[in-house]
């Protein structure tokens, strides 16, 4: 299978210094994936998100509000730092992820992997927070829906944190399946088994919280038993997979006992399930701040994608 490796210097320019979610995680999982040929993946450059892109789910303040901050250098909460160059990486994070539907969807890559940062699910429609500045995955699927004309999509969300902003940008949305397998109770609060969508949306939210010190067998169970007979019954055109990887063992945020290899399992099964129905299977990073674990189960994931 061609598998696409999406990137961009302007991650690197992100300078959040010592936070944890820093540039060394992007520096983390590209020394592992060059010292293995990249895989054999194609590596390319990301680009900027358009407007149109931004605003079929962010409205107009919001991107205004989050530009201004940035320029100042004016954090948006306690746990989101911002400088003038994280603008423009946020722009390369959702271009990127765009770009990686556009490669899905056109068969010019059979799968892919966008790893930008800042990550993106917890950004609402109109607030950042949680170390993320716009709704990639969202911003994504919906590029998939208006772009390309596909009726369907699922976005499988195994962070160990919920994606609060991913489930709001679609919480009454038909079109959209979201699936969330994460830590919980946990931040940022949301993630409920009772919350299942509103109004159109009813059902097409599907949150499988997951108890700390929670492992592998816990989290394959998930999958298989819940979340792939879900996504099978939306008949999905394109599946999104928001790969965050604090729910490793070794990670220092989260409380979850996930292994290196572990993710290849994940990502091996929901690449099979997009076998099935003819779904192409694209990935984004999230969350992860282990160094090593995270550079690991990236490559894993990789591996697990291209069968």
């Amino acid at each position: 299978m061609a598998g696409l490796y999406l990137r961009h210097p302007a991650s690197l320019a992100h300078d959040t210094g010592a936070h944890p979610e820093r540039a060394d995680r992007v520096r983390a999982v590209e020394a592992t994936l060059a010292a293995r040929d990249w895989l054999g993946w194609e590596v390319r450059d990301a680009p900027a998100a358009t407007d149109d892109q931004l605003l079929r789910v962010h409205p107009p303040e919001h991107l205004e509000r989050v530009a201004a901050a940035c320029a100042a250098g004016r954090a948006l909460d306690l746990d989101t730092p911002v400088v003038p160059d994280s603008w423009p990486a946020a722009l390369h994070a959702a271009g990127g992820a765009c770009a990686l539907v556009d490669a899905l969807c056109s068969g010019t890559a059979d799968t892919g992997f966008a790893a930008l940062r800042p990550p993106g699910h917890h950004c609402e429609p109109d607030r950042a927070m949680g170390f993320c500045l716009l709704s990639n995955a969202a911003v994504a699927a919906r590029h998939a829906l208006a772009a390309h004309g596909l009726e369907r999509v699922v976005i499988l969300d195994w962070d160990v944190h919920h994606g609060n902003g991913t489930q709001a940008a679609f919480y009454d949305s038909a079109e959209v399946l979201f699936v969330s397998l994460h830590q919980w109770p946990f931040y940022p609060g949301s993630g409920a088994a009772g919350e299942t969508g509103t109004g159109a949306g009813e059902g097409y939210t599907l949150n499988l919280p997951q108890p700390a010190g929670s492992g592998p067998a816990e989290w394959l169970a998930a999958l298989d038993g819940a979340a792939l007979p879900a996504a099978r019954h939306h008949r999905p055109q394109l599946i999104l997979v928001s790969a965050g990887y604090d729910a490793h063992r070794a990670d220092p945020l989260g409380g979850c006992r996930l292994e290196t290899a572990t993710y290849r399992e994940l990502a091996e099964r929901v690449a099979a399930l997009g076998a099935e129905l003819d779904a192409p299977v694209g990935a984004l990073l999230e969350g992860g701040y282990d160094l090593d674990a995270l550079a690991g189960s990236v490559a894993e994931t990789m591996v697990g994608l291209t069968g």
